[in-house]
């Protein structure tokens, strides 16, 4: 029998009607910026840049439009509650459905679902190359090979590898194309510290982890027979999941992880959210570098072709839903992890509900429903978020100039972790 999540009661969904907020300046700054971006990224015909116009003016004066009526995934949008805000303000909605209805229909806007020469483009592939192009990129795959030499060392070498590269993948999360798509504001700023330090706990508020259970998330990893499969659900490609497939890597390689599993998204999303092509970009990348990158970018590669690395995108990862929806088949699969690893700002609102929740409600409360012991890796982008101590909310909301900024700045970041009840 499904767990029941535990009900919203009266806390609100996130809108984009609130002015002066995170949601609104998504709506309507980012995604305009986002449709120049496109548009100037590829010599699209004039069908392209009429639909660019008319969406255009949609998201900034109108209201949600609805799809073709022989779009291919209708109905499963209407499964996913269309005929409830197609024809509302795109403010009006609740800022999950909106956000994500926006990145379906700028797909649609340039052909990408349409039988025709564009089907099928990445619209963001050409943000997504030049970052993998980088000098960071570069200099980022050269540090590994300061790891190479705590590779077989062990006890307490295996543990500082294994979570220097936790938070590598953590980290870099703040590698977002499309948290990046508008210049950052002062208030951005405040409150930020060296991310690179050690994190201590929770309540040391000088950290830039307000929350840090990696304790809980090796003690579900312990190495040794028997592992189990480890789940990654993929936010960001390119400098994202590249430290996350080095995560995976690691797993692996000290038998914490029998396989591993790696959830992606099925067609492009949010910009720079991973898809199977931009995983194959990632290896190749690995597998070009010097150093202990190539070895890295070899056995994941090897991995894959054994199963040992499986790469999964089920339909569900693009849904305008919290994760509390998911279908059974996915609960299935996630059910069989020794953990779930949750990466990403997008993929947090949706674990534990894009609702104002208060900041110190127990993130365990929140994720009851989740198939089995679940992490969440998250830089802190938008304004949800649970699981603080009273402490560590009110530290940082005296040393912030502007009370809410470090929940949307990426200065600061978080590891929590739900064990299981199984």
């Amino acid at each position: 029998m499904p767990v029941v999540p535990p009900a919203a009661d009266d806390t609100p969904v996130i809108l984009g009607n609130e002015p002066g907020s995170f949601a609104r300046s998504v709506l309507a700054t980012r995604h305009p910026a986002l449709i120049q971006q496109v548009r100037d990224a590829f010599p699209y015909g004039p069908a392209q840049h009429e639909a660019l116009d008319a969406l255009l003016r949609e998201i900034t004066d109108g209201v949600m439009e609805p799809l073709p009526a022989d779009a291919h995934d209708l109905d499963r949008w209407r499964s996913w509650g269309y005929d409830e805000h197609v024809g509302r303000s795109w403010f009006d909605a609740p800022f999950l459905w909106s956000e994500s209805y926006f990145y379906r229909r700028l797909l649609g806007a340039v052909g990408y679902f349409a039988p025709g020469p564009w089907q099928g483009v990445d619209p963001f592939a050409p943000f997504k190359q030049a970052e993998l192009r980088t000098g960071a990129v570069d200099d980022e795959l050269t540090a590994l090979d300061g790891l190479a030499t705590l590779a077989d060392g062990p006890g307490r070498y295996d543990e500082d590898q294994a979570y220097a590269l936790l938070l590598a993948s953590l980290w870099g999360n703040r590698a977002d194309l499309g948290f990046r798509m508008s210049p950052p504001s002062a208030s951005d700023e405040s409150g930020s510290s060296d991310p690179d330090t050690d994190s201590g706990s929770d309540t040391d508020t000088g950290s830039p982890l307000v929350a840090d259970d990696s304790a809980l998330l090796w003690s579900l990893l312990p190495g040794g027979a028997p592992a189990g499969p480890v789940h990654l659900i993929a936010d960001n490609s390119g400098r994202e999941l590249i430290p996350d497939l080095v995560l995976l890597d690691h797993l692996l390689r000290t038998g914490r992880a029998a396989r591993a599993v790696l959830h992606v998204k099925p067609c492009p999303y949010y910009v720079s959210d991973a898809t199977l092509a931009d995983v194959i970009d990632a290896l190749r990348r690995l597998g070009r570098a010097p150093g202990y990158a190539a070895e890295i970018g070899k056995r994941l590669w090897a991995a894959m072709a054994t199963g040992r690395l499986d790469v999964r995108a089920h339909d569900f990862f693009r849904a305008p839903l919290p994760f509390d929806a998911m279908p059974a088949d996915l609960r299935g699969q996630l059910a069989e992890a020794a953990v779930t690893l949750v990466k990403g700002d997008l993929n947090y609102r949706r674990l534990v509900g894009d609702r104002a929740w208060p900041a110190t409600l127990p993130f365990s409360e929140r994720t009851a429903y989740f198939p089995g012991p679940v992490t969440a890796l998250r830089t802190l982008k938008s304004d949800v978020i649970v699981g603080l101590s009273d402490t560590t909310l009110a530290s940082l909301n005296t040393r912030t100039e502007k009370g809410s900024s470090w929940r949307t700045s990426g200065t600061h970041a978080l590891i929590q972790t739900r064990l299981s009840d199984r």
